[in-house]
Formats: structure tokens, C-alpha cells, sequence
């Protein structure tokens, strides 16, 4: 059995129009909803993928992104 693996390169063909798309989703939104907005999407596109192993990795990859930030 063949273990799916998070792609984590670029995939968009456009990736600038997947950006614009995702600022307009949040314009007008409080800072609460915009997080509630991300914290659905998450969940949305994690249900879409279906697989634990891959969201799970994606869930360490974006957390380790933030913390670097610190």
C-alpha cells in the first residue's frame, strides 16, 4: 500500500490568483471571524483530503512555520 505524502510545492498554476481569492474571502471580517473563517477552511479542506497522516504532517509543517516566527 502506497502511503500518501503532503505536497508541499507549489501546485497553483497561478498561485497570485489563489492568494488574491483568499484575502477576498476575508475582507470585511472581524479578527474573530477571520480566524473562525481559517479555523472552517481547515477543517473543509482537511475532511476534502481525508487522509490523517498527510493533514497531520500538515499540521506539524504549518505549526513549525509559526513558531519559527518567535
Amino acid at each position: 500500500m502506497t502511503r500518501n505524502r503532503l505536497n508541499s510545492q507549489p501546485n497553483f498554476p497561478v498561485p497570485d490568483d489563489f492568494y488574491e481569492r483568499l484575502i477576498e474571502a476575508h475582507r470585511d471580517l472581524s479578527t474573530a471571524q477571520s480566524h473562525a473563517m481559517n479555523a472552517a477552511l481547515v477543517l473543509l479542506l482537511s475532511n476534502h483530503i481525508g487522509d490523517l497522516d498527510v493533514v497531520s504532517d500538515a499540521l506539524d509543517k504549518a505549526r513549525a512555520s509559526v513558531q519559527s516566527l518567535a
